[in-house]
């Protein structure tokens, strides 16, 4: 038979100490968001933080023209393959890869970079990109949180007034 002691209550005690000090979830103005896709039974995910526009003028502002942009906020927006795919007929093996954009008023270079783990992009190193794609940004109704989407065929950004696509399939 199992006898309480003063030794268990003071353990018991004790964790309920810490688990009520422990920190609430992430209340993140820009909340973590993910989407994926089923390609041929592999999977595609994106991760990334989904900023809000909250009646700020986004670009050439918030996100300033011809910088390198983490494409969301906080941690650097990442894509992870369990297969080799192509984007814009680009191959791209499976592996995980930070999104980077460089946005100017006219056109956009999205990237995919090696070094997915990171934050923001203070530590973007060129030297690591698999993929660099021009793309033009296309004028579309307003979203206020900035999203991602994949489907079988495509990665669709939208945020603000401005939206891509990249072609996507299996490698």
């Amino acid at each position: 038979m199992f006898k309480i002691t003063t030794y268990h209550l003071v353990y018991i005690s004790f964790i309920a100490t810490i688990l009520s000090c422990s920190p609430k979830p992430d209340k993140r103005p820009s909340p973590l968001t993910m989407d994926s896709v089923m390609l041929n039974g592999n999977k595609v995910k994106i991760t990334y933080s989904s900023p809000s526009v909250r009646k700020r003028k986004i670009w050439g502002d918030l996100v300033p023209y011809g910088e390198v942009w983490r494409t969301g906020a906080n941690e650097a927006t990442y894509l992870k393959t369990e297969t080799d795919i192509k984007i814009n007929n680009q191959d791209i093996p499976k592996g995980e890869y930070a999104i980077f954009t460089i946005p100017t008023d006219s056109t956009w270079t999205v990237i995919l970079n090696k070094e997915w783990n990171q934050w923001g992009s203070y530590n973007y190193d060129s030297t690591l990109d698999i993929l660099r794609q021009k793309v033009i940004p296309v004028k579309k109704s307003f979203t206020e949180q900035m999203k991602f989407k994949l489907d079988q065929d495509s990665i669709y950004f939208r945020w603000e007034n401005l939206g891509y696509s990249l072609s996507i399939s299996k490698n």
